[in-house]
Formats: structure tokens, C-alpha cells, sequence
């Protein structure tokens, strides 16, 4: 970066910063309760026999850093098994993974979900097949694995979706829509754009409830603290009617920021493990590239973006949210990945390359120096980990009363200096 630039961050003096705790519902179940609890939602007596011996069943897995995703995955085959059927497990992603069959078994075993861990195969596959016509005309496919076996298991994280709103957002007929329609019929329903998303998701989720084995869904929630809290399996003919109130509680389990405002929001990492965009709008706010959220999250005059997450295998999306990134992060996209995401969902917006600095001190210097209508002499600054991780976050010493009169945040240190190294970044 050039001198000039160096100089104009080196003017900005950043105020020291203090550890917070945010309180949220701690309700969870215990990771070794998992298989329990999943196995008495699937053996509910009002669900019926719906698993018979030898049937070839098809589980569900996303791409999603969804908590427990092995112990959860292995537990809905050991079920399948104990009903004398034969499970395997499908990759269901959309265009995720780089849009190939390795790529995606990759991914899911990159979470721990391995054929050895799970005990059956993972059957991983970009052809799909035409599941049925919408009512609206639509070609509407899916994985041709996952058609072609006796029954289907969707199992997925229900919360609500990074880059649209309406009756179904991230969830069961999501995952059967985008997740097993591949990057095929992931193209297919994103043609329309996102301001269109929810409704194509429940034409899609219809059609593919009426035409594909679809025999159960397990709803998959978690609380503020990205823990798993709750499991609730729906019969096939319930799916469409009850996952909207399913959102709703899953609304209300968010990781939301307790303040309602901040000049500068510091984002340690963004990934697609993280949450579609990278980082979830409905808790750092919706930014001029998610427009058919209307609200939520916290108001940010400017967003900085230190680096991307191990896990989203330098997948960038989300990074035309942030006003600020650092060139570690720049040198770790991986293009191809990132526009076949960007290219399958119509959202070029997301994959805007910010302004460019070259560590993390200047990114947040940056994007305090351009701040507009701020108090400059006491500035406020949010840092956190992720849009997942918000129970421990930064502020900034403006903040500090704030904090004290919510009786959400617990304060947790003493004002702090960035603990940047020699090269100006903090880890």
C-alpha cells in the first residue's frame, strides 16, 4: 500500500476497547443427548411406520457450519439402520463446494461427516432429475441420487435466511428446493432474483413434496450461541404448513448485537460456514447489498472485514458488504468458487471487491477516518468474532454507558489497546 495511504490511517488514533459479555437463552441439548434426542423425535408413535426393511433412504446434509452436524447426521442413520433400511447420505448445497461432486463431499467432510464417522455411504453427485412441473411452469429438479431411493430424509437448520424474508427463509423446504436441486436447480429458482426467493421456494417445495419420496423432515434449531437446542420431525404432509411458525422461534434465537448502533463494525471473519452472505445481515445489519431484508441487525456507518473462515475454502461471499477489507483476506479468495456462488444466487453485489488495506489496524483505521456525522473524539467501534459467535464482543470506551444500563451485556474487562503485532494485525 502506498505511503500516502499508510499516512492517512496513521492519523486516526483508535480508542481502547473492552470485553463484553452478551446474556442470551441458554437453553441447549447436550451433545451427548443428541443421539437420544433425535432418535425420540424420528420414533414419535403419531409419525407412523414410515421407514420399512430394506428401503434405500436418503439423508439430507448441507453446507452450512450447522453445531453437532456429525453426531446429528450419524444418529438419523443409526435410526434408518435400527428400521432395518439401508441409509446413505447426499450432499445438499445448491452450487456450494465449488459446484462439483468431490468438492462437495469435501465440504461435508471438512464438518466431520465422513463415511467412517456417520457408518454409511455419502453418495455425492451434481446430476439431477426432473422432479415435476411448478404451478407456475417451473422445471423443477433434484439430486438424481436422492430421487431415485425409496425415501427421503431432509434434515436441516432452520433460522432465518441471510438474503430475503418471507413465510419460508433457511430451512426444510429450502433444503429440498436449493440444497437437493444442485447448482442446476439452484439456477432455476434463483432466476428471479432474491426478491422473489421466498415465494419460488414454496412453489418448489411444493411441487417437490407432491413428485419426490419425501417421507420425513427433521427440523434442526439452535440457540444464540449457535448451540444445538432443539429437534422437531415433521411428517411429509406437514412439512409445508408448519415450518413458518418453526422460523419464527428460530427468529427469536438469533445472536443479535445489543446495540443498536455503531460508527465502525469490526468482523474478525466471514465464510459460507458462517452464513450465506458470509455474515448474517439480521444480526450485523442489512448493508446496501441485502435489500430484500428490510430490517435488522445493528446500523454500522462502516463495516470492516479482517479475513475469511478455514472452512469456507476461500469462498468470498459477502465481502460487497463491507466497506473496509485486508489484503490477507484479498489473497485468499478463490475466484472460481466465489463467482459460480455469486453467478447461481444473482447476487454480483455480494462479491464486490471492497477498499483494499494491508492489515488490520489500517482496515479499522480506514473505515473510522470515513465515517460521516460521527463524534470523532469519541468514537464507537464493534468488534466481534463472526456473525455466529456475538456472546463475547468488543466496544469501543464511548460505549461503555451504554453497556452498563443493558442488563444483557455484562462488562468484562477494562479499557484495552488493540493488541495488534508488529505487523498490525491481531492474531
Amino acid at each position: 500500500m502506498g505511503t500516502l495511504i499508510k499516512q492517512l490511517c496513521d492519523e486516526v488514533r483508535l480508542p481502547r476497547m473492552i470485553r463484553v459479555r452478551q446474556i442470551f437463552d441458554r437453553e441447549r441439548i447436550e451433545t451427548t443427548d443428541i443421539p437420544a434426542a433425535v432418535t425420540a423425535q424420528l420414533s414419535r408413535p403419531d409419525l407412523g411406520d414410515y421407514i420399512k426393511q430394506g428401503q434405500r433412504i436418503a439423508i439430507t446434509c448441507g453446507s452450512r457450519g450447522i453445531a453437532n452436524v456429525p453426531v446429528i447426521t450419524k444418529a438419523i442413520v443409526d435410526f434408518v439402520k435400527s428400521r432395518g433400511a439401508k441409509p446413505f447420505v447426499v450432499p445438499a448445497m445448491g452450487s456450494h463446494g465449488g459446484a462439483t461432486a468431490e468438492g462437495q463431499k469435501t465440504l461435508i467432510e471438512s464438518y466431520g461427516v465422513t463415511e467412517s464417522f456417520i457408518g454409511c455411504p455419502i453418495l455425492s453427485s451434481m446430476e439431477t432429475v426432473v422432479i415435476g412441473i411448478s404451478s407456475e411452469g417451473h422445471t423443477v429438479r433434484i439430486d438424481k441420487n436422492a430421487a431415485e431411493a425409496d425415501g427421503i430424509i431432509v434434515a436441516g437448520r432452520i433460522k432465518p435466511h441471510t438474503d430475503f424474508q418471507g413465510i419460508y427463509e433457511s430451512g426444510l423446504m429450502k433444503m429440498m428446493v436449493i440444497g437437493l436441486g444442485k447448482r442446476e436447480g439452484a439456477d432455476i429458482c434463483h432466476q428471479k432474483g432474491f426478491g422473489h426467493m421466498s415465494r419460488m421456494v414454496a412453489i418448489f417445495g411444493k411441487t417437490i413434496l407432491e413428485n419426490a419420496p419425501i417421507i420425513l423432515g427433521l427440523g434442526i434449531m439452535e440457540n444464540a450461541y449457535s448451540e444445538t437446542c432443539k429437534f422437531i420431525a415433521l411428517p411429509r404432509g406437514e412439512i409445508e404448513k408448519e415450518e413458518p411458525a418453526l422460523l419464527d422461534e428460530a427468529r427469536r434465537h438469533l445472536p443479535l448485537i445489543s446495540f443498536k448502533s455503531t460508527d465502525v463494525l469490526v468482523v474478525e471473519r466471514i465464510g459460507k460456514d458462517v452464513a450465506g452472505t458470509g455474515m448474517d445481515p439480521n444480526v450485523t445489519g442489512t448493508g446496501p447489498c441485502t435489500p430484500f431484508i428490510s430490517e435488522g441487525g445493528i446500523i454500522a456507518l462502516r463495516t470492516a472485514i479482517l479475513d475469511l473462515t478455514d472452512e469456507t475454502h476461500g469462498i468470498a461471499f459477502g465481502m460487497g458488504a463491507a466497506h473496509v477489507i485486508t489484503r490477507r483476506l484479498f489473497n485468499k479468495i478463490d475466484y472460481e468458487a466465489t463467482y459460480i456462488n455469486a453467478v447461481t444466487s444473482r447476487g454480483l453485489e455480494l462479491v464486490r471487491i471492497p477498499l483494499i488495506v494491508d492489515s488490520d489496524r489500517e482496515a479499522v483505521q480506514m473505515a473510522l477516518r470515513t465515517c460521516i456525522g460521527h463524534d470523532s473524539n469519541r468514537p464507537r467501534i464493534i468488534r466481534v468474532a463472526n456473525s455466529f459467535h456475538t456472546e463475547h464482543i468488543w466496544i469501543s470506551e464511548a460505549m461503555v454507558e451504554e453497556a452498563n444500563t443493558n442488563p444483557q451485556v455484562e462488562i468484562l474487562s477494562d479499557p484495552e489497546e488493540w493488541a495488534f503485532d508488529k505487523h498490525g494485525n491481531l492474531w
